[in-house]
């Protein structure tokens, strides 16, 4: 086997190991905030959506899934734009408590 086929099967791995493992996080936050073990309006939860999605971005790109891909650059937006809004409401919080 050839170098250049020894990398793209690597390549190939990682990419579909960042989609599994995206699919995961979003599943996974999904099901702790369905089960009351995470707050939806909480940091973590974002964190995860955000972090899920980057991955599934990286990997419907790679194959050119090109409206799963825009879908997961969408719930990246919502989810930094969220946690922005969290932080600058707790920030908030502190000025008024100090």
């Amino acid at each position: 086997m050839e170098a250049e086929n020894i990398v793209n099967i690597l390549m190939k791995l990682l990419i579909d190991i960042l989609g599994w493992s995206g699919a995961l996080l979003l599943l996974g936050a999904y099901a702790c905030v369905s089960f009351r073990k995470m707050r939806a309006d909480g940091g973590p939860y974002q964190f995860l959506n955000g972090l899920g999605s980057c991955f599934l971005v990286i990997n419907t790109v790679y194959y050119r899934a090109f409206p799963s891909a825009f879908v997961n650059v969408i719930w990246i937006a919502i989810a930094v734009s969220a946690a922005l809004r969290m932080r600058g409401q707790a920030s908030n919080a502190m000025r008024a408590d100090g």
